[in-house]
């Protein structure tokens, strides 16, 4: 099979740090283009990673037509535009989550897939560690059989820490300002609003796509209740109904060397349970325990079949195996729309508490 020509909009930490580098590695595709606004770092960026061509935006990239696909690293609002004018050029897309910060953002976006006829994979990497992908297959298993009895709570905890995990990788900079996106918002959302719900938006859509992952609960997701403080509005706690479950997230922010994140699944019978590493630290897979009282109170620890593997380098191979084979995606731009529409239902429920 050919290799997948790739282009690259946006060079700054994660690209360089993360995606840049997991997509040299893969023997399955070829880094041939990058675009940055920031011209210095543009040219710092192709020189330090070999690259054939630098393009001073998206849309000088979007022309070239040897590029089959495009990842893109933006501004939480604009990497949603960037991603609508790379899939009219006819260009496969990898983004960043969120894919959009509004449902009306969301729709336009799908509209562009659908009319492209190309596809749109959104960063979702907790749905690709190792862990999380035998959790997911623990859950599914479970709930066959019967065995464990019925899923009667999930409770996802993030309350964060050190996400880098003393990250090594040396990454160029520049003293450009950095490009400004565009002022996207829900049109209900008033201004002074907008900063918190996009700082719980950017952490905690992660928490709400895994939970919904591992229920296979699709777009079935309803908000109950929503408690989340005043200054920022992103500590507390939120209960929604997912697929028929109560899914209770805790959210908030502590200073901590390590990453306190874990998603608990209560069977009638018993637990799993799965905590995650912190996000940059290469190939450590979440941890796994699964507890089963009628089997004499087992409590059982997994390491994943996978072995030591990094979720960030895994959903990127993902995305060029299954634009090359046409394979679906695991983590699809027409589900990432529910995530924008239970976050925005947050917060108009979190709207009804500000004074």
């Amino acid at each position: 099979m050919e290799k997948l020509r790739l282009g690259y909009v946006g060079c700054g930490f994660m690209a360089q740090r993360v995606h840049m580098p997991n997509i040299q590695s893969i023997e399955g595709c070829a880094l041939v283009a990058i675009a940055e606004v920031r011209s210095d770092l543009g040219k710092r960026v192709q020189v330090k990673f070999g690259v054939p061509r630098l393009y001073q935006d998206h849309r000088e990239l979007a022309n070239d037509r040897e590029i089959q696909a495009v990842a893109v690293s933006g501004h939480y609002a604009g990497q949603g535009e960037i991603a609508i004018d790379l899939l009219n050029a006819g260009k496969d897309v990898f983004m960043e989550k969120p894919m959009a910060v509004s449902v009306e953002q969301a729709e336009r976006i799908l509209a562009a897939e659908r009319q492209s006829g190309k596809r749109l994979m959104v960063g979702y990497m907790k749905r690709y560690d190792g862990g999380n992908i035998m959790v997911k297959k623990m859950v599914d298993k479970f709930r066959k059989t019967g065995e464990m009895g019925e899923i009667r709570y999930v409770r996802n905890h993030g309350f964060c820490g050190d996400w880098a995990a003393g990250l090594d990788t040396a990454w160029e900079q520049t003293d450009e300002p950095k490009p400004k996106g565009p002022d996207i918002r829900p049109a209900w959302m008033p201004e002074d609003i907008y900063p918190r719900y996009i700082g719980y938006l950017q952490q905690y859509t992660h928490n709400v796509n895994l939970v919904r992952w591992f229920l296979n609960a699709g777009d079935k997701v309803k908000v109950k209740t929503v408690d989340l403080d005043q200054k920022w509005g992103m500590l507390g706690v939120v209960i929604l109904d997912v697929g028929g479950c109560r899914a209770v997230i805790e959210s908030g922010m502590v200073e901590y060397h390590g990453w306190d994140e874990h998603t608990q699944i209560y069977f009638d019978k018993g637990w799993i349970r799965t905590e995650a590493p912190p996000l940059l630290l290469r190939n450590a897979p979440a941890t796994v325990e699964l507890y089963q009282a009628d089997k004499g109170n087992v409590q059982s620890e997994f390491f994943p079949p996978s072995g030591w593997t990094w979720s960030y380098k895994e959903e990127i191979k993902h995305f060029v195996e299954c634009v090359q084979t046409g394979a679906p995606f695991r983590s699809p731009a027409k589900d990432a729309l529910t995530d924008v529409r239970v976050f925005e239902e947050i917060y108009r429920k979190y709207m009804e508490n500000v004074t």
